[in-house]
């Protein structure tokens, strides 16, 4: 049984849409035919939209395009000659690094919250994914269904019933709390005479689709706007086919039937038995043969608290960046710079590193690659909600475990304070049943039924310059809250258990404050930015 809901157009709609995507049926499509910025105020605007792509296109963006030069276009023709003159270039100069400067604006619709993370995980793509805090959970899709992924596997076996009744009774409890805890916010952060009912509106929705989002499944739905390289996602496409997850396997699919539309030439090796298939095969042995060999070995965990653990550091990481900064600000070799900063004083050494620093106007001044000369590494333990957020860091080496109920769930504070918590708790222990069930026979699908409250496992490690930016933008005071912890306790054991105060006294946009209506103050500054234009 196929498990993505098509789309209907009136032949008028259709007429427009073949110019610009490559098909109008399925959930994968390639944007061609457009001016680059309206691809990426496309996928922008796409992000904070139930809508799916083609439908957005059509009601936002249609309007504001001169069309008739492009009444004869048909986005699937005109490829050959491009595909014969790069075949030339690849076969007589051997240059295949072509394949990084030819990119596609791809989107991926009905991807199940496992799978996105699955596709974000590329360090060189681009990527803008429905946010959950924008968005809610409670409306269906056009066929009448809650939006969450429905495994073939899983729904032919004696499990089927139960998953789609369990999934449902998920998704009504969401939907019957959203207008209850929204009301319950109302009351308790009153609207003020300085903004308006729009801004208003829109900080107190946040906070509730904040507040609840831990009772939505993996399974559920995001649409997801992806830019790359050919290269880039001929990368992505090796991982994806060699993953255990069946929904992954079949999307690479989808999406590689896509992209031949568009640069059919840079994944043309792919399917060559001794390139892509041979390289496809090594990563999925790879992984099934080390997962074979741990499996005897795997303790039972404990349920542990929310935790934020630094786990490896370079003491002398402070020095190993003053060395950098000495080495590229002068003609010494490395270890000339070595020697030169072991000479120094503290004094001079706090002044030399506050110099490189220098007086940052915003958040968006940082310093320079000297700082990517230490890190550090950060074992969390947090729920899936915020793992997801932080995930999207893709400079920075990440690693997760599986997603299980055996961690655990936080229940968020204003599910407390508003009386909600009862439900709160019997829709997860009703997750985590459904997931201890399935497991033993679907030991990858099961995945779809825990809750996003669930904790996970994941490691982080990341250079003081990569750690400066996602600290300060986690931070913020715009920030999920359980995102934000974690981003302060990584500031404070960067400067207390690592002790490295100079790098530590440089990220002066980390937010310590607390927050009760996260968005006001971006709603706001939104609001401004709307006036002003």
């Amino acid at each position: 049984m196929h498990p993505y809901v098509a789309e209907d157009f009136t032949d008028a709609e259709v007429a427009v849409l073949r110019r610009y995507f490559t098909n109008l049926e399925g959930p994968v499509f390639a944007l061609v035919n457009l001016p680059e910025v309206v691809k990426g105020a496309l996928f922008a605007r796409y992000s904070r939209s139930s809508k799916s792509l083609r439908r957005l296109f059509l009601d936002e963006f249609v309007g504001d395009l001169e069309l008739a030069g492009d009444a004869g276009i048909d986005a699937t023709v005109g490829l050959e000659r491009a595909d014969d003159l790069y075949q030339k270039i690849f076969f007589e100069y051997g240059d295949d690094s072509v394949a990084q400067l030819g990119g596609v604006h791809l989107a991926c619709e009905q991807a199940s919250n496992l799978l996105t993370k699955v596709l974000e995980r590329g360090r060189l793509m681009s990527y803008l994914e429905q946010s959950t805090r924008y968005l809610g959970y409670d409306r269906r899709l056009p066929n009448g269904l809650y939006r969450f992924y429905r495994d073939n596997d899983l729904l032919e076996s004696r499990f089927g019933a139960r998953y789609i009744g369990e999934m449902d009774r998920m998704f009504d409890t969401y939907r019957e709390l959203l207008p209850v805890l929204t009301d319950w916010l109302t009351l308790k952060y009153p609207k003020t005479p300085e903004d308006t009912d729009f801004v208003y509106r829109q900080a107190i929705r946040a906070k509730a689709l904040d507040g609840l989002r831990g009772l939505l499944p993996a399974s559920a739905l995001s649409n997801l706007g992806i830019y790359g390289s050919g290269q880039a996602y001929e990368s992505l496409l090796l991982r994806m086919r060699a993953h255990p997850l069946p929904e992954v396997r079949e999307y690479a699919q989808m999406m590689l039937d896509e992209l031949v539309k568009v640069i059919p030439s840079f994944l043309r090796r792919l399917d060559v038995p001794e390139r892509g298939l041979a390289w496809t095969k090594y990563l999925a042995d790879t992984r099934s043969a080390t997962r074979s060999l741990l499996a005897d070995d795997d303790a039972d965990s404990s349920e542990p608290e929310e935790s934020v653990r630094l786990v490896a550091f370079d003491i002398d990481g402070e020095t190993r960046v003053l060395e950098a900064i000495v080495f590229a600000n002068s003609t010494n070799s490395h270890d000339d710079a070595a020697r030169r900063v072991a000479a120094m004083s503290a004094d001079v050494r706090r002044t030399l590193l506050a110099t490189y620093v220098g007086a940052r106007g915003n958040r968006r001044h940082r310093p320079g690659r000297a700082f990517e000369r230490t890190d550090y590494r950060f074992e969390i333990v947090s729920d899936y909600g915020a793992f997801r957020d932080l995930q999207r860091h893709r400079l920075l080496t990440i690693e997760w475990q599986p997603l299980t109920v055996d961690l655990g769930f936080d229940v968020p504070e204003v599910v407390e304070d508003a009386g909600l918590a009862d439900r709160y708790r019997e829709s997860l222990n009703r997750s985590a049943e459904l997931f201890h069930d399935v497991r033993d026979e679907f030991p990858e699908q099961a995945q779809y039924c825990v809750a996003l409250a669930f904790r996970i496992r994941y490691v982080m490690q990341m250079n003081a310059r990569e750690a400066l930016h996602v600290i300060e933008l986690r931070s913020g005071p715009q920030g999920h809250p359980s995102y934000r912890r974690i981003a302060q306790e990584m500031a404070r054991l960067i400067r207390d258990e690592a002790g490295h105060h100079g790098i530590a006294d440089a990220m002066t946009y980390v937010d310590f404050s607390d927050t009760d209506l996260e968005r006001l103050e971006a709603e706001r500054t939104a609001e401004r930015n709307r006036q002003n234009r």
